[in-house]
């Protein structure tokens, strides 16, 4: 289907745009099957010249404008650049290639799942360029296993990838990295194989035994080799998902993260064919900012390993972000990862998917703000896709994604949370570095702000408005003149020009 679209002065060929479908009020997602999808045409603005994209609460989805760059102030609030002061480079954006996620897309027609991937790795998709994959079982499985189920296995000789690695991840991930072979690939294990813990059971639960410390560094190694004959390869690999908070994953001590890094994994990893995988560790809520990541690195062996620290978002309500710029005093050389985030987890939110719903899209606006204000050098979502009821979930712990999958149409559901990450994915990419953004405004206003530039030399500025009123802003680049923009109000907006 070949659209055109006027945009500001000018006429575009080639955008597709949302198909909209609206749950209860004002709820909107957008729809997607095997013939079409939304996507996000490759333009550059000219000099002199800015793309602003949209997308709100009233249903706008990235609707794109094209202005000139003028010298006039004409708002009230006014956000000015300051080019020469840089902070932190990003690494990138993405989500998991969970069991459930690759059930659920498997579930569609071989087009519709061509077009589900495109949306998420494609250069007109959201162009993600990391994904997290589960060493082994997680909740977001139908099923407890392990790679080696054999009391005492030492040796680790009956080691083995699950069907779940060879029906779901593998060839879904090797999609995703023809459609963008710039994909950096996070591994992480909630869990050892029973027999190594204190449960013995089958279960997430349990605490790794000291025992099989040295075993569980190599079977970890194991999966790098295994996916390696699959011609993946690993970016990272964490020291376990959430080992403190030890909700559904297998538990440990903040000193013996320590121990294991030291003495076991970081060695191990350093002599092995995988030695330029980097170590990530915490993986777990910002909370253990506060006092666990110091216990992590008392062993003074754990820094020569440990290249970043990754942590999750679930605590956020109570956990300000200038925890982040803490770690990164402390850190310096670390870089800071958000490597986990869904909505509809709490368990106050009876209904685990909402379709359409912007206010989940908008706890994300704040939060990929905030922590990317803060040091933070990208944003890993949770599940690539969940079916309706926000699973398969094995342990009964349902929530929402950014894309929800309708088989029985072949169909799937492009959420609020899918625009807000590609708001920032899609135009941010791997190498850029965020700006200082100055607030000289002479009223209260209720905008949010951060700006980037890119390899290619392009300036990304990115403004909320978390108002229900339109808001007008002035951006102020002394290197080329003013941008005047009336924002709507509920809406996020990424606004791109040459400097």
């Amino acid at each position: 289907m070949l659209a055109i679209v006027l945009i500001g002065w000018f006429t575009f060929a080639g955008a597709n745009h949302c198909i909209p479908r609206k749950f209860e009020k004002d709820r909107i997602v957008c729809v997607c099957n095997s013939t079409y999808c939304d996507s996000t045409p490759e333009m550059s603005p000219d000099p002199g010249s800015f793309h602003w994209y949209v997308s709100s609460k009233a249903g706008q989805r990235l609707n794109l404008t094209t202005g000139k760059i003028g010298n006039t102030k004409e708002g009230s609030t006014i956000l000015t650049l300051n080019p020469e002061k840089r902070y932190q480079t990003i690494q990138g954006f993405g989500g998991a290639f969970t069991d459930s996620a690759g059930i659920n897309i498997k579930n569609l027609s071989d087009a519709s799942q061509q077009k589900l991937l495109e949306t998420y790795f494609s250069r007109t998709g959201s162009r993600y360029n990391l994904g997290r994959i589960p060493i082994g079982v997680t909740d977001f499985s139908t099923r407890y296993y392990s790679y080696d189920d054999i009391p005492n296995d030492i040796l680790l000789e009956n080691f083995n990838l699950a069907p779940e690695d060879t029906e779901y991840k593998i060839p879904l991930v090797q999609k995703a990295i023809e459609l963008n072979p710039e994909l950096l690939f996070l591994a992480a294990a909630w869990t050892a194989p029973s027999w190594m813990k204190t449960t013995n059971k089958n279960t997430l639960k349990g605490n790794l035994k000291e025992e099989y410390f040295q075993v569980f560094a190599d079977y970890l190694l194991k999966f790098l080799t295994e996916y390696e004959k699959h011609n993946i390869k690993f970016w990272t690999i964490s020291t376990g998902n959430e080992p403190l908070a030890k909700f559904v994953s297998m538990g440990w001590k903040s000193e013996d993260i320590g121990t294991f890094i030291a003495n076991n994994l970081g060695p191990s990893l350093a002599k092995s064919q995988h030695n330029k995988t980097m170590i990530l560790t915490l993986d777990d809520q910002k909370f253990y900012l506060l006092s666990s990541i110091d216990e992590i690195f008392e062993n003074k062996e754990v820094d020569k390993f440990v290249s970043g620290i990754g942590f999750h978002f679930y605590t956020d309500i109570i956990i300000p972000a200038f925890v982040l710029n803490r770690t990164h005093k402390k850190y310096p050389e670390k870089f800071l990862l958000m490597t986990e985030a869904c909505e509809g987890f709490y368990p106050w939110q009876t209904q685990k998917v909402l379709l359409g719903d912007w206010s989940r899209g908008e706890s994300y606006v704040k939060k990929m703000f905030d922590n990317l204000n803060e040091w933070t050098t990208g944003w890993v979502d949770w599940n690539l896709a969940l079916d309706k009821d926000g699973g398969p979930n094995w342990v009964n712990n349902f929530v929402d994604a950014s894309i929800i999958v309708n088989p029985e149409t072949d169909e799937f559901f492009k959420q609020p949370l899918y625009y807000v990450i590609h708001h920032f994915s899609r135009f941010v990419p791997r190498g850029s570095v965020r700006l200082e953004l100055n607030d000289n405004s002479i009223i209260f206003h209720s905008l949010t702000y951060i700006a980037f530039e890119t390899p290619q030399k392009e300036t990304v500025v990115l403004i909320y408005n978390k108002s229900g009123s339109s808001q007008k802003v002035d951006i102020i680049d002394e290197r080329i003149g003013i941008i005047t923009l009336d924002l709507p109000g509920k809406s996020l907006s990424t606004i791109i020009y040459q400097a």
